[in-house]
């Protein structure tokens, strides 16, 4: 008796499980069907984009660029200098150096010739860590703003740059991340052509790794050589690119990365910056900005524009990476949680009725459903509960209908973009896209659904160490190693080794450290 009823309860479980992915699975077809449509409307926009108007028009809003840091010296310099040539008429460059431990100032100082001016700050978004310095170049006539901070983790540096922004928009980029030179004129032109109602707009984020990176630009796009690092591409292309651009065409975006995303300045210091208390501050503000809006009953668009792209590197190992998804899922559940009165409030229109409660079904139960098919189908099958034709069904709904949408969404941005322009590449990118069922959906699972459990119990945020392996680096033409090395030895320019940077003139000379070795570590207070 007690057999029949385990068996009758497993059959209705798998049935819920089969019946679970293909939902979402079809939920994600319908996104990149809406994508598509979008970027259709878009490449026959893009010749008549008016993007040299929008450089040359008086009228186009400055930005203010935000770049919290911390302990970024090895890439420090060449990602200013990087920002700092980015194709927009007026803008600043606001570093904000978060209590760093190592020489991140020390670098800034010495390539920029800074020096301290008195500034007033205002405390317009709420700071935990107290403002040390500000800092301008002393000649140089680089938009270019640095503020030393003590240390209170990354929402805290980011609410000092809104602070001491001046332009009435404001762009939060990761210290790390390689900007396309058209980055910032594309991502602020929804605020050119519909100034009124247009409160965020992000931006794209690609994998860099595998990458080739030339003054601070990508110069070489390629697939990364690390499997696991793949496997992200083509989650990026699913997820980020076509997931984020269909729910914006239905008004419905819930996500701007903190990567790469612009702001207005005004909208941020009247619902009060960023979270301190939210580990995914990015995503809770675009929340928090639907629910502010949506309560004053004010017309508003928050959109995001697939063609400016933001590079960032992907972890290249399982323990980097886990961390990484337990701390997004972490943020996921937070959010869900703080904003729960918004579900299917009609108050709140589609995001209440139609966006959060996606995220509930479809991202946040998503890893137990998971796990559980894993573990409950083939115990079904073994005990009887299950036949072979049913479990052949659910192989092919759960992972052959995923393997469909990435060779779907992998079609659509090489006739939308073609970022990748090798076969070699491509091939990669199926490969990729078959390994991702293998192995890579259960541990992320695993990981997220620790990252709930983190959530559930509370306790402090902490980011913990990122380690970054960096991005491939080429010297420019005009500069040699020997020159380089001779005339600024401090200088990162190079991703070669330290031995082979040093000049063999000067043996005893301290050779340059790689571009190519970065550490991120915040901790959320």
């Amino acid at each position: 008796m007690t057999a029949d009823w385990v068996r009758q309860l497993l059959t209705v479980t798998d049935v819920f499980i089969l019946t679970y992915f293909l939902l979402i699975n079809s939920s994600y077809l319908v996104l990149i069907v809406l994508a598509s449509a979008e970027f259709v409307h878009h490449m026959r926009r893009v010749p008549f984009a008016g993007h040299e108007e929008t450089y040359r028009s008086p009228l186009t809003q400055p930005v203010s660029v935000l770049v919290p840091a911390y302990n970024e010296s090895a890439g420090i310099v060449q990602s200013v200098q990087a920002m700092l040539a980015l194709r927009y008429p007026v803008f600043e460059v606001i570093v904000i150096d978060d209590g760093s431990t190592d020489d991140t100032f020390e670098r800034l100082r010495e390539e920029f010739g800074l020096v301290e001016v008195p500034r007033v700050v205002p405390d317009a978004t709420p700071t935990r860590g107290r403002i040390q310095s500000v800092h301008v170049p002393r000649e140089r006539p680089d938009p270019l703003v640095v503020v030393r901070k003590q240390n209170g983790g990354k929402t805290d540096a980011v609410n000092t740059g809104i602070n001491v922004a001046q332009y009435p928009l404001v762009c939060m980029v990761d210290a790390d991340s390689v900007l396309d030179p058209q980055a910032l004129l594309s991502v602020a032109k929804p605020f050119t052509d519909d100034p009124m109602r247009t409160v965020a707009s992000g931006g794209v984020i690609r994998v860099a790794n595998g990458c080739t990176v030339v003054a601070g630009r990508i110069v070489d796009v390629r697939m990364p050589r690390n499997w696991l690092a793949r496997v992200q591409v083509v989650e990026y292309l699913r997820a980020f690119l076509l997931g984020r651009t269909g729910w914006s065409r239905i008004g419905g975006l819930l996500i701007i990365s903190g990567a790469f995303g612009i702001f207005r300045r005004d909208l941020l210091v009247e619902v009060g910056g960023l979270d301190h208390d939210c580990i995914g501050e990015d995503a809770e503000l675009v929340v928090r900005l639907h629910r502010h809006l949506r309560r004053q009953r004010r017309d508003y668009r928050i959109v995001f524009v697939a063609e400016p792209v933001s590079w960032s590197e992907a972890p290249s190992s399982l323990k980097v990476l886990g961390k990484q998804r337990r701390r997004w899922h972490r943020g996921i559940t937070e959010i869900l949680g703080k904003h729960r009165s918004m579900i299917l409030n009609p108050r709140y229109g589609r995001i209440g009725l139609v966006a959060m409660p996606y995220y509930v079904l479809f991202e946040l139960l998503a890893p137990i459903i998971e796990l559980a098919g894993v573990v409950l189908v083939p115990l079904g099958l073994y005990v009887g509960a299950i036949d072979g034709r049913f479990a052949l069904v659910f192989i092919a709904v759960a992972y052959g209908y995923a393997l469909l949408l990435n060779l779907i969404a992998l079609t659509v941005e090489e006739y939308s973009f073609h970022r990748y322009h090798r076969w070699t590449d491509l091939i990669a990118s199926v490969l990729a896209s078959v390994l991702e069922n293998f192995g890579y959906r259960q541990l992320t699972a695993m990981w997220r659904t620790l990252g709930m459990w983190a959530a559930i119990k509370g306790g402090k945020h902490e980011w913990g160490q990122m380690t970054r392996t960096g991005f491939q680096t080429v010297l420019t033409p005009e500069k040699t190693p020997e020159k380089s090395a001779e005339k600024s030895p401090e200088k990162k320019t190079s991703g070669r080794t330290p031995a082979e940077e040093a000049p063999a003139e000067k043996p005893a000379e301290k050779p340059a450290e790689p571009v190519t070795a970065k550490e991120d570590v915040r901790v959320e207070s």
